[in-house]
């Protein structure tokens, strides 16, 4: 059977246990017959309306705060682009024919991400289960008191499942923000350039400790030159930023020293050999000399630098592009080329973070930053980088590192 033969709508409203499909809003876009049925409404009650709407926490006991759990879950999944499972939580529904009445239910829920094409967060899937008829039948078959007890210790030990969960929630975040420390260290602002009118930009992966692979250079060399460089180490979390450090540095040095892009980065691919995690690290390197209004430029498996022309036509400089570092068996000369530009050019490198999402061709991603490179050519390079990240990083964040260097010529 091919993939457009199954309904899958058919599918969605026959699955036994409740399921709701909200937008990133919180909106109920659908839900299926046992939802409806579960929660005993109709569903012009509850699809188009928000969450807290259809099923606010009862105002009477303020103990009792599953919608507010729910809520947080899902902005949470929204934000991260990962599943979440809460544990068991009393979350109550008012009675449907007595209003005011509110009836105590207990739930086993799931939150997951459904992606677009392009990897941002499209949809939240929400499946719970009604656990409220298991915790009764305890009550029933302890008795009395006991079952009382009984259903307070599960309930209980729900709770500190629940708050182990939060605490790891803040740990994650609290990592996230030691690794951005940890970036702004190691990848400081460049100083303003001679003549030159910059912007660097750098966003970590979501989801993990994922920064610190990616990095980007602006050296002023003699003569008026100006160099800018980018790369990728492969791997994350603290490995890669050590090698990224020792990379970055030593490009740094080698364009000062090396005579042209190419040179520099054969420099560089004699040092990777000697640095363990180097192997498969790309790199880009262009000179821009404003005298002669020409870049020469090398790549070592990078994504092309693009050129924003005056006129709003977008060049891709891909006429030098060889292996990424340390992947040769034997050590062996990289090519390099040259082009001219005329003044009110932008050049613009990056690190695939910006335009490269799973399941998608490379072209398409390309296309993506063309577009627009081309909406905003006007714009100063500040205003260009941040516009490029709105345009092109998903609102889930992307799911790697983007280091993002532009350069008024």
């Amino acid at each position: 059977m091919n993939e457009s033969e199954i309904d899958y709508e058919a599918v969605f409203q026959a699955l036994p246990s409740m399921v709701a499909l909200f937008t990133t809003d919180l909106e109920y876009a659908d839900v299926n017959e046992a939802f409806l049925s579960g929660l005993g409404r109709a569903r012009d009650q509850v699809v188009g309306h928000r969450l807290a709407d259809a099923f606010p926490d009862d105002p009477g006991d303020p103990a009792v705060t599953g919608m507010r759990k729910l809520r947080d879950s899902l902005r949470w999944v929204a934000a991260t682009g990962e599943r979440d499972a809460m544990t068991l939580h009393r979350y109550d529904v008012e009675s449907v024919h007595r209003p005011g009445v509110w009836v105590e239910r207990y739930w086993s829920t799931v939150c997951v991400p459904v992606l677009s094409p392009d990897r941002r967060v499209a949809w939240l899937l929400h499946w719970e289960e009604d656990l409220t008829e298991l915790i009764r039948q305890r009550r029933s078959q302890s008795g009395g008191d006991r079952g009382t007890v009984l259903e307070a210790e599960l309930y209980r030990r729900a709770r500190e499942l629940q708050e182990v969960n939060e605490r790891l929630r803040k740990a994650h975040a609290h990592e996230r923000e030691v690794a951005l420390h940890l970036q702004e260290a190691m990848l400081p602002v460049p100083d303003p350039l001679r003549g030159q009118h910059s912007a660097v930009r750098y966003r970590p992966a979501v989801g993990s400790l994922n920064v610190c692979g990616d990095w980007y250079d602006l050296v002023d060399l003699p003569c008026g030159r100006v160099a800018v460089a980018v790369g990728d180490v492969v791997g994350s979390g603290l490995v890669a930023a050590c090698v990224m450090g020792q990379l970055r540095s030593a490009l740094s040095a080698a364009c000062r020293a090396a005579d042209g892009p190419a040179k520099a980065l054969e420099a560089l691919d004699l040092y990777a050999r000697s640095v363990d995690g180097a192997e498969s690290t790309t790199a880009a390197l262009a000179v821009i000399d404003g005298t002669s209004r020409t870049i020469s430029y090398s790549s070592a498996g990078h994504l092309p630098a693009a050129l924003v022309r005056a006129d709003g036509t977008v060049d891709f400089l891909d006429q030098a592009t060889d292996p990424p570092l340390a992947t040769r068996p034997e050590h062996t000369s990289r090519p390099q080329t040259e082009t001219t530009f005329t003044e009110g050019s932008v050049l613009v490198l990056y690190t695939d973070g910006l335009i490269e999402r799973r399941g998608e061709d490379i072209d398409v991603g390309l296309a993506r930053l063309t577009g627009s490179l081309t909406r905003h050519r006007h714009a100063d390079p500040e205003t260009l980088a941040d516009a490029l990240l709105d345009d092109l990083i998903p609102p889930a964040g992307a799911t790697d590192d983007t280091a993002l260097v532009i350069l008024g010529l």
